[in-house]
């Protein structure tokens, strides 16, 4: 087993090869392959912004121009690049018991021009803002987690009914309105087709209230514990009940207090009832706040053959574990840090930070759980994403050339300089 006191920039920058000698071939020019080889480089570097400016600068080039010629023209299979990024996770995280999460998250943006972009409620802000809504796939194993697969969620109403837009964004004709749910689903084909091992499928409640995808499920014969909301109806012998309501009529004797996972804090400790429905394959699981009895969560199991509850509450929990991968693609792989309008463009960007998080994941599971510390000294806590992407910045690092720092520093000045001008020369037209 790999150990930390092992690492070095050669291992490092070998092991980043490895992962992408697995998508070259996605690459029709030995020139974009390069530059892609390098972008994917510069978003696990240490720079502060990884946008097509600063990840040219990083790679050496004089210009924006290749990278963004990467993220908007150049000829490359996106997608049969998604496809080996899951066969890179597959080999060193697969497990026919792990968990396919989904989930979606928000990506803050200004202006008008971006694909998909308006005013929308994205949890990751908590609030309505201009932004951009991402769906991913995650897969979760006693080995690691990482993303599989992703979506730009396109509104009916701002982009799908007005054509002209989605032209101008690039948005393929054959693409029309599709739900959040309908993204997943999507994306949950794809995995059954490509024959990824799982056991279990979760999602938060916007999902989970969504008939269809259940419905879905359950054809499939696919085990899911989806969150739901609490005015949700459940069918008994007795009629539709409120999940709430159902919740109010459990004994004390009900509960179980059982751990869904380790947290920051440790185990992450409930009470938990479970509860029988009219459907053998149906049961209700509710969560209890230990501190705050009255704060309840619930969610609707559906399983072909009986599991106990101890599992049930496990992939329960292990929904929280695409929001890890959120934030530490956006952390360390720069998942938001794209400055891309066009819709082709934030498939590629977000394809390539893919990969970046797909080899911090690999990476942390051949690190083994824990590292053996030396002889006398004290034990070591389990190694992160953030550690190995600063081990990574840290030990592969380019030599600083003072030439083309001024260079990069007097082309962005020349840049900002014609853009003022710009600037100031519509405003005048406008005010006359």
């Amino acid at each position: 087993m790999a150990r930390v006191e092992h690492l070095s920039a050669a291992r490092l920058q070998a092991g980043l090869d490895e992962a992408f000698a697995l998508v070259a071939g996605r690459f029709r020019r030995p020139e974009v392959r390069q530059r892609a080889r390098a972008c994917v480089g510069g978003l696990l570097s240490g720079l502060e912004r990884k946008n097509g400016w600063s990840l040219a600068e990083y790679a050496g080039e004089a210009t924006p121009d290749g990278m963004q010629r990467l993220f908007n023209a150049a000829k490359w299979d996106v997608d049969g690049m998604r496809d080996d990024i899951r066969t890179y996770l597959m080999q060193h995280l697969g497990e026919s018991d792990a968990v396919l999460v989904g989930d979606d998250t928000g990506f803050a943006k200004q202006g008008t021009r971006s694909a998909g972009v308006q005013r929308q409620y994205t949890g990751t802000l908590g609030k309505i803002t201009n932004c951009q809504i991402g769906v991913f796939l995650g897969y979760a194993s006693s080995r690691g987690r990482a993303v599989l697969d992703r979506e730009l969620y396109l509104p009916r109403d701002s982009w799908i009914a007005r054509p002209e837009r989605c032209a101008a964004a690039r948005v393929p004709e054959q693409i029309g309105f599709a739900t959040k749910p309908q993204l997943l689903q999507a994306m949950i084909e794809r995995a059954l087709a490509a024959g990824v091992p799982f056991g279990w499928v979760t999602a938060d409640e916007a999902y989970g209230d969504n008939g269809p995808l259940r419905r879905y499920l359950e054809g499939q014969q696919i085990s899911y514990v989806l969150a739901i909301s609490r005015a949700h109806q459940i069918t008994t012998g007795a009629g539709k009940v409120r999940a709430d309501i159902m919740a109010a009529k459990v004994p004390r004797s009900g509960w179980q207090r059982l751990s869904c996972g380790p947290g920051a804090k440790g185990e992450r400790r409930y009470d938990w009832a479970l509860i029988t429905t009219d459907n053998p394959a149906h049961r209700l699981l509710i969560r209890r706040s230990l501190s705050n009895p009255r704060e309840l969560a619930f969610y609707l199991c559906h399983t072909p053959r009986p599991v106990p509850l101890q599992r049930l509450v496990e992939v329960a929990g292990a929904r929280w574990t695409i929001e890890e991968c959120f934030q530490t693609g956006k952390n360390e792989a720069a998942f938001d840090h794209y400055q891309v309008r066009l819709y082709p463009a934030w498939y590629r960007y977000i394809t390539l930070a893919m990969l970046a998080l797909a080899f911090l994941a690999v990476t942390r599971a051949a690190l083994g759980a824990r590292s053996d510390p030396p002889a006398g000294t004290s034990p070591l806590i389990e190694i992160s994403a953030n550690e190995i992407r600063r081990l990574f910045a840290l030990l592969t690092r380019p030599p600083t050339r003072r030439p083309h720092i001024l260079h990069w520093s007097r082309w962005r000045r020349r840049h900002q300089a014609r853009a003022r001008q710009s600037h100031y020369q519509r405003r005048q037209l406008k005010d006359r």
